[in-house]
Protein backbone atom coordinates (compact mmCIF):
# COMPACT_ATOMS: atom_id res chain seq x y z
CA UNK A 1 0.00 0.00 0.00
CA UNK A 2 1.50 3.47 -0.63
CA UNK A 3 2.18 5.90 1.98
CA UNK A 4 0.78 9.31 1.22
CA UNK A 5 2.93 12.12 0.14
CA UNK A 6 3.47 15.00 3.33
CA UNK A 7 4.12 18.45 2.13
CA UNK A 8 7.04 19.97 3.48
CA UNK A 9 4.79 23.54 4.47
CA UNK A 10 2.28 20.42 7.33
CA UNK A 11 5.46 19.81 8.39
CA UNK A 12 7.21 22.96 9.55
CA UNK A 13 4.39 24.36 12.16
CA UNK A 14 5.00 21.48 14.01
CA UNK A 15 8.54 21.86 14.55
CA UNK A 16 8.51 25.73 15.84
CA UNK A 17 6.47 25.24 18.65
CA UNK A 18 8.67 23.43 20.88
CA UNK A 19 11.28 25.80 20.35
CA UNK A 20 9.63 28.91 21.32
CA UNK A 21 8.25 27.09 24.05
CA UNK A 22 11.68 26.71 25.60
CA UNK A 23 12.81 30.67 24.82
CA UNK A 24 9.41 31.32 25.99
CA UNK A 25 9.78 29.60 29.41
CA UNK A 26 13.53 30.83 29.60
CA UNK A 27 12.37 34.53 29.84
CA UNK A 28 9.93 33.56 32.36
CA UNK A 29 12.12 32.06 34.78
CA UNK A 30 14.84 34.80 34.15
CA UNK A 31 12.10 37.48 34.91
CA UNK A 32 11.19 35.43 37.63
CA UNK A 33 14.92 35.08 39.44
CA UNK A 34 15.18 38.62 38.99
CA UNK A 35 11.91 39.72 40.35
CA UNK A 36 12.46 37.32 43.30
CA UNK A 37 16.32 39.14 43.80
CA UNK A 38 14.87 42.66 43.61
CA UNK A 39 12.07 41.57 46.25
CA UNK A 40 14.56 39.89 48.27
CA UNK A 41 16.88 43.02 47.96
CA UNK A 42 14.06 45.29 48.91
CA UNK A 43 13.50 43.28 51.68
CA UNK A 44 16.78 43.21 53.39
CA UNK A 45 17.00 46.99 52.09
CA UNK A 46 13.76 47.35 53.87
CA UNK A 47 14.66 44.92 57.09
CA UNK A 48 18.22 46.62 57.75
CA UNK A 49 16.64 49.89 56.93
CA UNK A 50 14.70 49.11 59.92
CA UNK A 51 17.20 47.31 61.90
CA UNK A 52 19.24 50.42 61.67
CA UNK A 53 16.24 52.72 63.03
CA UNK A 54 15.58 50.46 65.60
CA UNK A 55 18.84 50.16 66.79
CA UNK A 56 19.90 53.56 66.84
CA UNK A 57 16.38 54.15 68.69
CA UNK A 58 17.07 51.65 71.34
CA UNK A 59 20.71 52.07 71.52
CA UNK A 60 22.17 55.06 74.49
CA UNK A 61 26.17 54.46 73.63
CA UNK A 62 26.45 56.49 70.32
CA UNK A 63 27.81 59.93 70.11
CA UNK A 64 27.87 61.92 66.77
CA UNK A 65 31.81 63.44 66.35
CA UNK A 66 32.08 67.19 65.37
CA UNK A 67 34.54 69.00 63.56
CA UNK A 68 34.81 72.71 64.79
CA UNK A 69 36.97 75.57 63.10
CA UNK A 70 38.33 78.19 63.96
CA UNK A 71 36.91 79.81 61.22
CA UNK A 72 33.29 79.09 61.70
CA UNK A 73 30.62 81.79 62.20
CA UNK A 74 29.83 80.55 66.00
CA UNK A 75 34.16 80.69 66.40
CA UNK A 76 34.53 83.67 65.29
CA UNK A 77 31.35 85.21 66.84
CA UNK A 78 32.82 83.90 69.99
CA UNK A 79 36.45 85.05 69.91
CA UNK A 80 34.87 88.58 69.17
CA UNK A 81 32.85 88.65 72.24
CA UNK A 82 36.16 86.81 74.45
CA UNK A 83 38.26 90.05 72.63
CA UNK A 84 35.49 92.35 73.73
CA UNK A 85 35.51 91.72 77.29
CA UNK A 86 39.22 91.69 78.06
CA UNK A 87 39.63 94.68 75.97
CA UNK A 88 36.66 95.77 78.26
CA UNK A 89 38.34 94.34 81.66
CA UNK A 90 41.69 96.07 80.08
CA UNK A 91 39.90 99.38 80.17
CA UNK A 92 37.91 98.96 83.51
CA UNK A 93 41.44 98.13 84.88
CA UNK A 94 42.96 101.48 83.99
CA UNK A 95 39.91 103.71 85.31
CA UNK A 96 40.58 101.55 88.44
CA UNK A 97 44.06 102.87 88.72
CA UNK A 98 42.81 106.52 88.03
CA UNK A 99 39.93 106.47 90.78
CA UNK A 100 42.43 104.83 92.94
CA UNK A 101 44.88 107.78 92.31
CA UNK A 102 42.63 110.39 92.39
CA UNK A 103 40.69 109.15 95.67
CA UNK A 104 44.56 109.18 96.70
CA UNK A 105 44.86 112.76 95.64
CA UNK A 106 41.60 113.34 97.43
CA UNK A 107 42.66 111.99 101.06
CA UNK A 108 45.59 113.62 100.77
CA UNK A 109 44.04 117.12 100.47
CA UNK A 110 41.10 116.46 102.64
CA UNK A 111 43.41 115.32 105.49
CA UNK A 112 45.27 118.83 104.49
CA UNK A 113 42.05 120.85 104.42
CA UNK A 114 40.73 119.11 107.92
CA UNK A 115 43.95 120.04 109.72
CA UNK A 116 43.53 123.42 108.76
CA UNK A 117 40.30 124.20 110.14
CA UNK A 118 41.14 123.47 113.86
CA UNK A 119 44.23 126.01 113.59
CA UNK A 120 41.81 128.55 111.71
CA UNK A 121 38.94 127.98 114.51
CA UNK A 122 41.93 128.11 117.34
CA UNK A 123 43.02 131.50 115.58
CA UNK A 124 39.73 132.74 115.39
CA UNK A 125 39.10 131.66 119.01
CA UNK A 126 42.68 133.49 120.00
CA UNK A 127 41.45 136.64 118.28
CA UNK A 128 38.19 137.07 119.86
CA UNK A 129 39.73 136.30 123.22
CA UNK A 130 42.41 139.17 122.17
CA UNK A 131 39.79 141.83 121.60
CA UNK A 132 37.35 141.09 124.36
CA UNK A 133 40.68 141.68 126.40
CA UNK A 134 42.16 144.69 124.39
CA UNK A 135 38.81 146.06 123.70
CA UNK A 136 37.89 147.82 126.59
CA UNK A 137 41.82 149.11 126.95
CA UNK A 138 41.98 150.56 123.82
CA UNK A 139 38.44 152.33 124.60
CA UNK A 140 39.38 153.55 127.34
CA UNK A 141 42.77 155.08 125.73
CA UNK A 142 40.56 156.69 122.97
CA UNK A 143 38.61 158.22 126.13
CA UNK A 144 42.32 159.38 127.49
CA UNK A 145 43.20 160.71 124.00
CA UNK A 146 40.26 162.58 123.34
CA UNK A 147 41.04 164.21 126.54
CA UNK A 148 44.51 165.05 126.02
CA UNK A 149 43.40 166.18 122.08
CA UNK A 150 41.22 168.84 123.97
CA UNK A 151 43.66 169.72 126.38
CA UNK A 152 45.99 170.35 123.55
CA UNK A 153 43.27 172.40 121.10
CA UNK A 154 43.74 174.92 123.93
CA UNK A 155 47.37 175.43 124.12
CA UNK A 156 46.94 175.53 120.15
CA UNK A 157 44.65 178.38 120.39
CA UNK A 158 47.40 180.20 122.52
CA UNK A 159 50.21 178.97 119.84
CA UNK A 160 48.57 181.00 117.14
CA UNK A 161 48.27 184.34 119.29
CA UNK A 162 52.07 183.63 120.12
CA UNK A 163 52.67 183.32 116.77
CA UNK A 164 50.73 187.30 116.25
CA UNK A 165 53.25 188.79 118.64
CA UNK A 166 55.99 187.07 117.21
CA UNK A 167 55.19 188.52 113.99
CA UNK A 168 54.24 191.84 115.45
CA UNK A 169 57.56 191.98 117.51
CA UNK A 170 59.51 190.96 114.39
CA UNK A 171 58.11 194.08 112.27
CA UNK A 172 58.65 196.35 115.40
CA UNK A 173 62.70 194.99 115.44
CA UNK A 174 62.28 193.80 118.76
CA UNK A 175 64.03 190.59 117.62
CA UNK A 176 65.70 189.20 114.97
CA UNK A 177 64.37 187.55 112.17
CA UNK A 178 66.17 184.17 113.18
CA UNK A 179 64.87 184.17 116.34
CA UNK A 180 61.53 184.88 115.10
CA UNK A 181 62.12 181.76 112.82
CA UNK A 182 63.44 179.71 116.08
CA UNK A 183 60.08 180.55 117.55
CA UNK A 184 57.90 179.83 114.87
CA UNK A 185 58.99 176.43 114.13
CA UNK A 186 58.58 175.41 117.29
CA UNK A 187 55.29 176.41 117.48
CA UNK A 188 54.96 174.62 113.93
CA UNK A 189 55.84 171.49 115.95
CA UNK A 190 53.17 172.02 118.47
CA UNK A 191 50.59 172.65 116.01
CA UNK A 192 52.23 169.33 113.70
CA UNK A 193 51.99 167.06 116.93
CA UNK A 194 48.17 168.07 117.97
CA UNK A 195 47.42 166.89 113.97
CA UNK A 196 49.32 163.78 114.97
CA UNK A 197 47.59 163.46 117.84
CA UNK A 198 44.22 163.80 115.88
CA UNK A 199 45.06 161.41 113.25
CA UNK A 200 46.10 158.82 116.16
CA UNK A 201 42.73 159.43 118.26
CA UNK A 202 40.86 158.45 114.67
CA UNK A 203 43.07 155.48 114.16
CA UNK A 204 42.49 154.91 117.60
CA UNK A 205 38.93 155.02 116.99
CA UNK A 206 38.84 152.65 114.36
CA UNK A 207 40.90 150.06 116.25
CA UNK A 208 38.29 150.07 118.93
CA UNK A 209 35.66 149.66 116.42
CA UNK A 210 37.15 146.22 115.27
CA UNK A 211 38.00 145.26 118.38
CA UNK A 212 34.50 145.82 119.90
CA UNK A 213 32.18 144.31 116.61
CA UNK A 214 32.01 141.83 114.09
CA UNK A 215 34.07 143.74 111.25
CA UNK A 216 34.52 143.05 107.44
CA UNK A 217 38.13 141.32 108.43
CA UNK A 218 36.46 139.13 110.84
CA UNK A 219 33.59 138.34 107.84
CA UNK A 220 36.03 137.91 105.66
CA UNK A 221 38.07 135.25 107.85
CA UNK A 222 34.41 133.30 108.55
CA UNK A 223 34.03 133.53 104.96
CA UNK A 224 36.91 131.52 104.44
CA UNK A 225 36.13 129.27 106.87
CA UNK A 226 32.95 128.19 105.47
CA UNK A 227 34.81 128.07 102.04
CA UNK A 228 37.27 125.83 104.07
CA UNK A 229 34.09 123.32 105.38
CA UNK A 230 32.36 123.87 101.94
CA UNK A 231 35.23 122.27 100.28
CA UNK A 232 35.45 119.95 102.70
CA UNK A 233 31.63 118.39 102.27
CA UNK A 234 32.72 118.71 98.55
CA UNK A 235 35.18 116.40 98.75
CA UNK A 236 33.75 113.74 101.47
CA UNK A 237 31.19 113.61 98.24
CA UNK A 238 33.53 112.89 95.15
CA UNK A 239 35.00 110.97 97.34
CA UNK A 240 32.04 109.10 98.09
CA UNK A 241 30.97 108.58 94.62
CA UNK A 242 34.41 108.20 93.09
CA UNK A 243 35.19 104.76 95.85
CA UNK A 244 31.55 103.59 94.45
CA UNK A 245 32.84 103.94 91.04
CA UNK A 246 35.73 102.01 92.35
CA UNK A 247 33.90 99.00 93.81
CA UNK A 248 31.19 98.91 90.54
CA UNK A 249 34.72 98.79 88.29
CA UNK A 250 36.15 95.82 90.60
CA UNK A 251 32.89 93.80 90.58
CA UNK A 252 32.43 94.56 86.63
CA UNK A 253 35.99 93.10 86.57
CA UNK A 254 35.29 89.85 88.43
CA UNK A 255 31.95 89.75 86.95
CA UNK A 256 33.93 89.37 83.21
CA UNK A 257 36.52 87.38 84.87
CA UNK A 258 33.70 85.01 85.61
CA UNK A 259 32.24 85.06 82.35
CA UNK A 260 35.68 84.37 80.98
CA UNK A 261 35.85 81.77 83.26
CA UNK A 262 32.58 80.38 82.01
CA UNK A 263 33.51 80.74 78.46
CA UNK A 264 36.91 78.49 79.27
CA UNK A 265 34.20 75.83 79.48
CA UNK A 266 33.03 75.79 76.48
CA UNK A 267 34.49 73.31 73.13
CA UNK A 268 35.05 76.92 71.20
CA UNK A 269 37.04 78.35 73.64
CA UNK A 270 39.19 75.40 73.34
CA UNK A 271 38.64 74.77 69.69
CA UNK A 272 39.59 78.77 68.96
CA UNK A 273 42.71 79.37 71.19
CA UNK A 274 44.33 75.46 71.50
CA UNK A 275 47.65 75.23 69.06
CA UNK A 276 46.52 71.62 68.27
CA UNK A 277 43.64 70.69 66.53
CA UNK A 278 41.19 69.51 69.05
CA UNK A 279 38.60 66.44 68.22
CA UNK A 280 34.36 66.95 69.25
CA UNK A 281 31.46 64.92 69.59
CA UNK A 282 27.73 65.52 70.37
CA UNK A 283 26.44 63.51 73.38
CA UNK A 284 22.30 63.13 73.51
CA UNK A 285 20.78 63.61 76.44
CA UNK A 286 19.29 60.43 76.70
CA UNK A 287 23.30 59.13 76.02
CA UNK A 288 24.35 61.15 79.04
CA UNK A 289 25.02 58.21 81.23
CA UNK A 290 27.98 56.98 79.20
CA UNK A 291 29.70 60.27 78.67
CA UNK A 292 32.27 59.94 81.34
CA UNK A 293 35.60 61.27 81.32
CA UNK A 294 37.84 58.34 80.52
CA UNK A 295 35.63 56.24 78.97
CA UNK A 296 36.58 54.26 75.90
CA UNK A 297 35.25 55.28 72.57
CA UNK A 298 34.45 52.57 70.03
CA UNK A 299 34.09 53.33 65.92
CA UNK A 300 32.51 50.66 63.78
CA UNK A 301 32.40 50.12 60.62
CA UNK A 302 28.80 50.32 58.84
CA UNK A 303 28.50 52.02 61.96
CA UNK A 304 27.50 49.17 64.25
CA UNK A 305 29.69 46.14 63.43
CA UNK A 306 33.19 45.03 64.24
CA UNK A 307 34.36 47.96 65.71
CA UNK A 308 37.37 49.03 67.86
CA UNK A 309 38.65 51.22 70.60
CA UNK A 310 39.89 54.66 68.81
CA UNK A 311 40.33 56.74 71.89
CA UNK A 312 38.90 57.89 75.76
CA UNK A 313 36.76 60.96 76.58
CA UNK A 314 38.80 63.61 77.82
CA UNK A 315 36.48 66.63 79.02
CA UNK A 316 32.41 66.90 79.40
CA UNK A 317 31.44 70.37 78.59
CA UNK A 318 27.92 70.89 80.04
CA UNK A 319 26.51 73.57 77.63
CA UNK A 320 23.84 72.71 76.02
CA UNK A 321 24.12 71.87 72.11
CA UNK A 322 21.51 71.20 69.29
CA UNK A 323 22.49 69.53 66.04
CA UNK A 324 20.53 67.31 63.35
CA UNK A 325 20.44 63.52 64.01
CA UNK A 326 22.98 61.71 62.15
CA UNK A 327 20.70 58.80 60.84
CA UNK A 328 17.18 60.21 61.70
CA UNK A 329 17.83 63.96 60.60
CA UNK A 330 15.95 65.55 63.43
CA UNK A 331 16.97 67.75 65.66
CA UNK A 332 18.51 66.53 68.89
CA UNK A 333 19.35 68.17 72.02
CA UNK A 334 22.30 67.13 74.18
CA UNK A 335 25.89 68.28 74.95
CA UNK A 336 29.49 68.11 73.91
CA UNK A 337 32.73 66.28 74.94
CA UNK A 338 36.39 66.23 74.36
CA UNK A 339 37.46 63.17 72.52
CA UNK A 340 41.54 61.84 73.19
CA UNK A 341 41.67 60.15 69.69
CA UNK A 342 44.63 57.47 69.31
CA UNK A 343 42.96 57.56 65.55
CA UNK A 344 42.18 60.75 64.24
CA UNK A 345 40.29 60.06 61.06
CA UNK A 346 37.88 58.23 63.93
CA UNK A 347 36.58 62.04 63.66
CA UNK A 348 35.02 61.76 60.20
CA UNK A 349 33.27 58.63 61.18
CA UNK A 350 29.07 59.06 60.96
CA UNK A 351 28.52 58.01 64.59
CA UNK A 352 31.15 56.56 67.64
CA UNK A 353 30.20 54.84 70.24
CA UNK A 354 31.09 55.29 74.14
CA UNK A 355 31.68 52.80 76.70
CA UNK A 356 31.40 49.22 74.93
CA UNK A 357 30.87 48.06 71.72
CA UNK A 358 27.38 48.50 70.90
CA UNK A 359 27.13 44.61 69.25
CA UNK A 360 29.53 42.61 71.34
CA UNK A 361 31.92 42.47 68.27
Amino acid sequence: MATPAVEPSTLTPKARPPRQSLAHKSVITIYRVFAITVLYAVLVGVFSYAFVMGFYALNHTWVGPIILSAYDEKSLDFMQKLVISRQSIEDLKVDVTRQQTTIAEMNKQRASLVALDPELQTAIAREREHDRTTGPQLAALDVQKQADNAKTKAIVAQIHELEARIESDLAAGLITKGDAATQLAALNQAEDAYTDSKIADVLLSDSVLDKNTVGTKALDVLEKQAELRSEIAQLDITFSVAEKQLLEDNRQIDRLHDAINTAKQSPYYLNATGNKRLYFAFVPYDNQADAKVGAPIYDCYLNMVLCRKVGTVKQIFLGEQVISHPIFKTQVRGLTILMDLSHPESAKSQTVFLGRKPLFF
